[in-house]
């Protein structure tokens, strides 16, 4: 073994001496990255001057405090009493029996004509009811009154209180239901 090794080693060193000796291109790097550091100029922008701080003073101790809900209602009692639009739905009437189900509950199915007047058949989900109404009955818990019963829908006008609890009119429909096959 130890006769390989000895002619081994005398054929490697050249090698690591060729090596040593070259820079493998790394003069001209160090070169150009001097250069670089020679042109190159540091610019420091100027910061600006810190706002000056004005410290607010708080003189509403006296006032009426915005939070307060005395303050909601007084302000809603004066909206009421400039807008008193009159309309409210009549709670003295007798409710109909279509208006003691949901709105989305109901369904369109179908249309009957007799002489001058039509039906709207209208089907109760989750019930095997299927009911008659015509223009004028009401329908739906929002105070729905239909307006008008055409082949494909009804139009109802609804009576609901916005969030000022104002009564407004809101317009919605029933569309025919295919039937499923």
């Amino acid at each position: 073994m130890r006769g390989v090794l000895k002619p081994m080693i005398l054929m490697l060193m050249p090698c690591f001496f060729v090596t040593g000796c070259s820079d493998n291109g790394m003069s001209e790097v160090q070169e150009w990255m001097a250069q670089v550091k020679k042109e190159t100029r540091v610019v420091i922008s100027k910061v600006s001057e810190p706002k000056v701080y004005v410290p607010f003073t708080y003189t509403g101790k006296s006032d009426v405090d915005p939070f307060n809900p005395s303050k909601l209602l007084v302000v809603l009692a004066r909206l009421r009493a400039e807008s008193n639009n009159g309309l409210k739905p009549d709670m003295e009437r007798r409710k109909e029996v279509l208006e003691s189900y949901p709105l989305d509950t109901l369904q369109m199915v179908g249309t009957i004509e007799k002489p001058n007047l039509r039906y709207a058949l209208i089907h109760v989900s989750g019930e095997n009811k299927v009911i008659q109404a015509k223009m004028g009955n009401y329908l739906g818990q929002n105070f729905g009154m239909i307006t008008k019963i055409t082949d494909n829908e009804i139009e109802i006008k609804e009576i609901v209180q916005d969030a000022a609890g104002e009564w407004t009119e809101r317009q919605a429909k029933l569309e025919l239901q295919e039937a499923k096959k």
